[in-house]
C-alpha cells in the first residue's frame, strides 16, 4: 500500500472539533458513494456520500467524521487521506487528438485519470497507444476534492482488450508483478551452477541413506519438501522432515535476497507460474529431484505411539531423494483409491509410506482433538486447451477420497515440520518470523450467528474463543444442506493469518507456536526461518539489535502484503478465466447454490461449470429485490418473498463483462427454485411476474406464479495453510 499521508480538510462541510471521528478504509460503490469500516468492535460501517469524499479513492485509508444517523446507519465526511492504496491502475487508453485519458476497467476507482504532458502519454518505450487499446497508468496526482480527477502516466500498452494475454499482462503490469527476474538476481543463481559444488557439502550431515521423497500433485511446479518415517522403540516413530536450505544460496545483501524479499512469494497461475526465485534456483539446485545430491535442512522427530513428540533435533544435511511421487500414485499403492495410475517407486517405498501414513492419522486426531479447524471449501482448476491455451473448463478441484488421504499424509508431517521448528526457536529465544493466526472478529461471528439460528444450528458466539468449540461448530453442521455456505460464512468471519515478529500462536490450528518452515522457494519468510536454524545449528551470534529487530520487523509486513498481491491476482486470473469460458454460454441455463449477497445482487455458484454469477437484484424475477439489514436475505417489499444464502437457483446467464472479470444472470422461477417454494407454501394472493430466464425462443412468454411473504427461517480447505497444493495457505 502506497503510503502518501494527507491533513487536507473536507471543504464539503463544517467540521466540529468534539465531532466523533475515526480511521478506516474505504470502499466505493461504482454508483459514487462510499463506506468506510473502521475495525471497531462496536462500530458500523459508515457512509459516505459522493459530495463527502474529499480527495479519497477506493481502498484508501482515511480519517471519517461522524455527522449523524439515518436509516442506512451512521453518515459522515472524509476530512483526511493517511495512505493511499492504489498506485497504479488498469483499464482503456482514450485519445482525442492531443488530449489522453485512461477509464478504469474497476468501476470503483475513480475516472477518468488524464495524462498530462507529451511524456505521460507514451509508454516506456515511446508507445502512446491507440484509442481504445488496454493499458495501465501509474499515478502521479492524486485528487484532492470530490469532483476532480486523479492524473497518471502511462506504464504500459498492451494490446486490444478482452485478449486472454491481455487481461492477464494488465493485471501484472498494475500489480507490479514482473514474470522475469532482474539480469543480476539471475546472474547470482547461474552463477552456482547446475550442481552442489563438494565445497558446500563441508560440516553438513550426511542423510543421502534416507529415501526421503518428494510427494506433490501431479501439476506441482515445485518440489522443495521430502519426508521419510521410521518405526523407533517401543512402536514410536522417527520421522524426517527434510527441506531444500534455499538460504544457503539467497543471503544478506545480494541481489537475490533484495528480489525475493521483493517479490515475497511465487504468484500461480492456471498456465503458469512466476517464481519468486530464478530458475535455476527454483527448478534446479533448490528443488529436491530425484537421485542427485540437494542442501537440506531437516528436523529430525522422535515420537511416541500416540503422536506425541518425545525429542527433537535440527539439522543441517544434505541428501538424495529416491523418488518424485505423486499423491495418485501413493493414494493407489496404499490402497485408499483404484483411480490413479500405479507409480513403481510409490510401489517400492509402499512398507515406509504406510508407516508414514499411520504416523500422519495419529498427528491428525491429536490436532483436531486440540481444536484444529478443518474448512471444507471446494477449489477451483481451470482446464486449458492445450494448443490455444483458452478455457474449456473450470472444476472442482478433484475430491477422491483416497487422493485426498495422500494429500493429509504430507500436510500432517509438513505441519509436524513447521511446529517443532517453531517451539524450538521460541525456548531459545532466537528472533524469526512467526506466522499467526488471532481469534475471529466477533462482530463478524454476530452475522454468521443470525444464518445458523435459522438454521437451527446451536450457537454462542462467547464459545468460538476456544477452538475447540469453534471445532466441534463446523463438525456439527458438516452434513448439513448449507454446510458449504456455513463454511464459507464461517471462514469469512475469520481474520487472515499473517507474519509477524511475536508468537501468539495460531488460532485455526490450535497452536502454541507455528511458522512456516517448508517451503522456501515460494515464500520468503521461510528463508528468513532457515536463517534462524543456521544460526541455531552452528551456534551463531543472534542479531538482537534494534535495527536487527526493525529489519526482521519490515521483513514480516512486507511478506504479509505481498502474500495478499499474490492471492488477489490469483483470483482476479480464474475469475478472468471463468468470464472468457462462458462467453460463448450467454443464453444458457444453470443451476446453483446462492453463496453470497452484496449491495449489487446475489452470487450463485454454478454446479458446473464451477463459475460465480451475479444475479442483480433486479434479475431476481417478478419484482426487484432488496438486500435485507442482516445481508442474509434478499426481500421482494411487496410480496414478502425472500432469496437467501445456501438457496438453489435456477439462472440463465444473460451477459458476460471481460474487463470486469464479472458474469452476470437472470433467476428462473420455477419448482426448483427454493424461494419460490417458499413463497407457494404460503397461502397468499396470485400475481404476475414478468419473464425471467428468457432464451431467444422463450422471449415474450408470461407465467403465472403464486407468491406470499417471508415463509419462514431459512437462508479449500482452508483457514491456516502450510503448503501450497491447491490453494492452501495456513
Amino acid at each position: 500500500m502506497a503510503r502518501r499521508p494527507e491533513t487536507t480538510k473536507s471543504k464539503t462541510s463544517a467540521t466540529s472539533p468534539t465531532a466523533e471521528r475515526r480511521e478506516g478504509y474505504l470502499t466505493i460503490n461504482p454508483r459514487g458513494f462510499g463506506f468506510v469500516a473502521s475495525g471497531e468492535a462496536t462500530g458500523d460501517d459508515i457512509y459516505v456520500a459522493r459530495e463527502g469524499l474529499l480527495g479519497a479513492m477506493h481502498g484508501d485509508k482515511v480519517v471519517v467524521e461522524v455527522k449523524g444517523r439515518s436509516p442506512r446507519g451512521a453518515e459522515g465526511d472524509i476530512v483526511a487521506v493517511l495512505e493511499r492504496a492504489i498506485v497504479r491502475v488498469a483499464g482503456v487508453l482514450r485519445r482525442r487528438g492531443a488530449s489522453a485519458w485512461l477509464e478504469p476497467d474497476d468501476t470503483r476507482v475513480r475516472g477518468p485519470i488524464v495524462l498530462g504532458g507529451d511524456l505521460d502519454v507514451r509508454g516506456p518505450e515511446g508507445n502512446s497507444g491507440q484509442d481504445g487499446d488496454a493499458a495501465v497508468i501509474a499515478l502521479t496526482r492524486y485528487p484532492e476534492l470530490p469532483d476532480e480527477n486523479a492524473e497518471g502516466k502511462l506504464v504500459a500498452v498492451l494490446g486490444k482488450p478482452g485478449e486472454i494475454n491481455v487481461e492477464i499482462a494488465k493485471v501484472l503490469v498494475s500489480r507490479q508483478i514482473a514474470e522475469v527476474h532482474s539480469p543480476e538476481a539471475f546472474a547470482e543463481a547461474d552463477a552456482f551452477g547446475a550442481e552442489v559444488p563438494l565445497a558446500m557439502l563441508e560440516g553438513r550431515e550426511d542423510l543421502t541413506h534416507l529415501p526421503l521423497p518428494t510427494i506433490d500433485p501431479e501439476d506441482a511446479r515445485d518440489h522443495d519438501d521430502a519426508v521419510w518415517v521410521e518405526r523407533a522403540a517401543d512402536e514410536g516413530y522417527r520421522a524426517y522432515v527434510a527441506i531444500a536450505d534455499v538460504s544457503a544460496y539467497v543471503t544478506p545483501g545480494t541481489h537475490l535476497d533484495a528480489e525475493a524479499k521483493a517479490r515475497g512469494c511465487s504468484v500461480y497461475l492456471p498456465d503458469r507460474a512466476i517464481p519468486m526465485l530464478p530458475r535455476p534456483l527454483s527448478s534446479n539446485l533448490c528443488s529436491l529431484l530425484p537421485d542427485v545430491v540437494r542442501l537440506c535442512l531437516c528436523a529430525d522427530v522422535l515420537l511416541d505411539a500416540r503422536g506425541v513428540v518425545r525429542q527433537s533435533r535440527l539439522v543441517r544435511g544434505f541428501m538424495k531423494s529416491q523418488a518424485k511421487l505423486t499423491y495418485g500414485g501413493v493414494a493407489r499403492a496404499l490402497g485408499f483409491t483404484d483411480a490413479p495410475d500405479r507409480e513403481p517407486k510409490a510401489e517400492e517405498l509402499v512398507e515406509g509410506l504406510r508407516v508414514a501414513d499411520e504416523l500422519s492419522r495419529r498427528l491428525r486426531t491429536r490436532r483436531m482433538k486440540r481444536g484444529a479447524l478443518d474448512f471444507d471449501l471446494p477449489e477451483a482448476k481451470v482446464v486449458l486447451d492445450p494448443a490455444k491455451g483458452t478455457p474449456v473448463d473450470v472444476q472442482r478441484r478433484d475430491k477422491d477420497p483416497g487422493t485426498v488421504k495422500a494429500y493429509q499424509l504430507i500436510e500432517e508431517l509438513m505441519l509436524l515440520g513447521n511446529e517443532v521448528v517453531a517451539r524450538e526457536l521460541v525456548r531459545r529465544d532466537i528472533p524469526t518470523i512467526f506466522r499467526i493466526h488471532a481469534p475471529p472478529d466477533e462482530k463478524k461471528l454476530a452475522r454468521f450467528a443470525a444464518m445458523a439460528e435459522q438454521l437451527g444450528i446451536p450457537f454462542d458466539v462467547e464459545s468460538t474463543k476456544d477452538p475447540r468449540a469453534m471445532a466441534d461448530l463446523l463438525k456439527s453442521f458438516a452434513d448439513h444442506p448449507s454446510a458449504h455456505v456455513l463454511n464459507m460464512l464461517l471462514l469469512r468471519s475469520m481474520k487472515q493469518a499473517t507474519y509477524v515478529t511475536g508468537n501468539i500462536g495460531h488460532f485455526g490450528l490450535a497452536s502454541k507456536a507455528y511458522l512456516h518452515f517448508t517451503s522456501p522457494i515460494r515464500r520468503y519468510p521461510d528463508i528468513v526461518v532457515h536463517r534462524s536454524v543456521h544460526a541455531v545449528v552452528e551456534s551463531e551470534p543472534i542479531g538482537r539489535s534494534s535495527d536487527a529487530k526493525d529489519e526482521l520487523a519490515d521483513a514480516a509486513l512486507a511478506a504479509s502484503v505481498a502474500e495478499r498481491k499474490a492471492m488477489e491476482v490469483e483470483r482476479e486470473v480464474l475469475d478472468l478465466y471463468r468470464a472468457v469460458l462462458m462467453k460463448d454460454r450467454i443464453g444458457q441455463r444453470f443451476e446453483g447454490t446462492v453463496t453470497a449477497m452484496v449491495g449489487s445482487g446475489i452470487y450463485v455458484a454454478l454446479d458446473a461449470p464451477f463459475v460465480d454469477v451475479l444475479v442483480r437484484y433486479e434479475d431476481c424475477g417478478g419484482e426487484r429485490f432488496e438486500l435485507d439489514d442482516d445481508g442474509l436475505r434478499a426481500v421482494a417489499k411487496r410480496s414478502g418473498e425472500c432469496i437467501q444464502l445456501g438457496d438453489r437457483m435456477t439462472l440463465d446467464v444473460i451477459d458476460v463483462a471481460i474487463l470486469r472479470r464479472a458474469v452476470y444472470g437472470r433467476r428462473v422461477v420455477g419448482e426448483g427454485d427454493q424461494a419460490s417454494k417458499r413463497r407457494d407454501a404460503r397461502k397468499g394472493r396470485v400475481v404476475q411476474v414478468r419473464a425471467v430466464g428468457k432464451t431467444k425462443k422463450e422471449k415474450g412468454k408470461r407465467q403465472l406464479e403464486t407468491s406470499h411473504g417471508h415463509g419462514g427461517g431459512r437462508t479449500k480447505k482452508s483457514s491456516a495453510g502450510g503448503r501450497k497444493r491447491s490453494g492452501k495457505r495456513r
